[in-house]
């Protein structure tokens, strides 16, 4: 039916590339992407609580903390692949409308590691962690259309 289909429509060549039939050999259907992305978000989220939960933990817990949460935040990211594609979502990562939220996001992530495995601070990375908070949040709300400008608003009338 799908040759059917490219005939049809004129995409139909018998010269496919290599590379052609590998993302179409490979390619999941939608309710495969929905899954995918249920599942690796709900991870995220699990590891997230997981840290933590972990960080009251004496000696390890800020380790175990920094290495879940950042370990959750990665998982809750990379959900987002199974939605738009491994190479869609890394270009639309760095646009410049996004470019900082995720620079800021990236240098929080290695922050946070460090800052509980050779500082041992756990101020630092508690700021470190809310900072991926708030930069992620800050990412997710920029794919939704006028969200940004909706919350600068708010912010600004609660702070006048």
């Amino acid at each position: 039916m799908d040759k059917l289909k490219r005939v049809l429509s004129g995409q139909d060549t018998d010269d496919q590339s290599g590379l052609a039939e590998v993302i179409d050999a490979t390619s999941l259907g939608w309710g495969t992407r929905v899954k995918g992305f249920v599942a690796c978000f709900a991870i995220g989220c699990l590891f997230s609580v997981l840290g933590t939960c972990l960080f009251w933990i004496p000696k390890k817990g800020l380790m175990l903390f920094a290495v879940f949460y950042t370990l959750g935040n990665i998982a809750s990211i990379g959900s987002t692949l199974f939605l738009m594609g491994p190479m869609k979502q890394l270009k639309r990562m760095f646009e410049p409308t996004r470019l900082i939220a995720t620079v800021v996001m990236l240098l929080c992530l290695v922050l946070t590691l460090c800052s509980a495995f050779w500082w041992h601070n756990k101020g630092l990375t508690l700021i470190f962690c809310i900072l991926q908070y708030f930069a992620l949040a800050w990412y997710s709300i920029s794919f939704i259309p006028f969200a940004r400008d909706a919350v600068k608003k708010c912010v600004s009338v609660c702070l006048s």
